[in-house]
């Protein structure tokens, strides 16, 4: 585990002492390192996770991949909770999940 992921998962364990979530998590993309944290449903995301996560180098996964809805972090409802997905953009692009050949 890298120090990079060490952090990422303090932090994880961090998040999950705050008001309304539910969890968190590190999770891969093909080649992006990604924090997932579920909001309570019907909860707006905590200005205190927001400023946590950015202070990290993590953004809004629609931010960082130029989807319309930009600056916005939430993909759906996963059971009683909202998910967001951000992405680390410190190490963007480093990660693999599998390699074609």
């Amino acid at each position: 585990m890298t120090d990079r992921q060490a952090e990422l998962r303090t932090l994880s364990g961090e998040l999950t002492d705050s008001e309304g979530i539910t969890d968190a998590f590190l999770a891969k993309s093909f080649t992006d390192q990604l924090l997932i944290v579920d909001v309570r449903d019907g909860e707006p995301l905590p200005t205190a996770v927001a400023d946590q996560v950015a202070d990290r180098d993590l953004l809004p996964a629609d931010e960082v991949y130029g989807e319309a809805a930009a600056n916005q972090s939430a993909i759906g409802n996963v059971g009683d909770a909202t998910r967001h997905h951000f992405v680390d953009v410190r190490t963007r692009g480093s990660h693999r999940s599998y390699v074609v050949e």
